[in-house]
């Protein structure tokens, strides 16, 4: 039990380091400041994934259950539920440019974190363990809709500017 924990937390953290990359090459390299704000914030929330989970990790290794009371403190500082798709960040993504690859490529990652998450939620017997993976799902959730509601304005931008629409 304790290797199939363990396993599983070191994919997290992987996974986690994964999107943090990504989001910060996007906000890297965008040459909007709205849009590099999303995905600074993006990245930021995957390094306090990764820190979490670090820590997860050293307290299961020694006391073989989590720290609850750390997953409170986390969640006290979700950050990305206050970000806002304004106009202006639609409008400077361009729909078949860099960052649009990216968004796609990030809801990809997001499902594969929220696959994992959520089937050690379900198999979990332990009911702090089954608590930190749904709650990391549920959080990876809200990325995952940030990008979903990004691509699809970005789809109905291409669409429009090349005048795809059926009327």
């Amino acid at each position: 039990m304790e290797n199939q924990v363990t396993d599983i937390l070191k994919q997290a953290i992987i996974m986690e380091n994964r999107g943090k990359s990504l989001y910060q090459m996007v906000a890297d390299q965008t040459p909007s400041a709205e849009v590099k704000n999303i995905f600074k914030t993006m990245a930021d929330e995957e390094q306090v994934h990764i820190e979490f989970l670090t820590k997860q990790f050293a307290f299961y290794k020694k006391n073989k259950t989590f720290d609850t009371n750390e997953l409170e403190k986390v969640a006290a500082e979700d950050a990305i539920a206050n970000s806002i798709l304004t106009e202006k960040i639609k409008k400077d993504i361009s729909g078949a440019g860099f960052e649009s690859a990216a968004i796609s490529a990030a809801i990809d990652m997001e499902n594969k974190s929220i696959e994992v998450y959520e089937k050690r939620a379900n198999d979990s017997t332990d009911t702090n363990e089954k608590e930190l993976y749904q709650w990391l799902a549920d959080w990876e959730k809200g990325h995952h809709k940030l990008l979903q509601e990004l691509n699809k304005q970005l789809t109905e931008k291409v669409w429009y500017d090349n005048n795809f629409w059926p009327f």
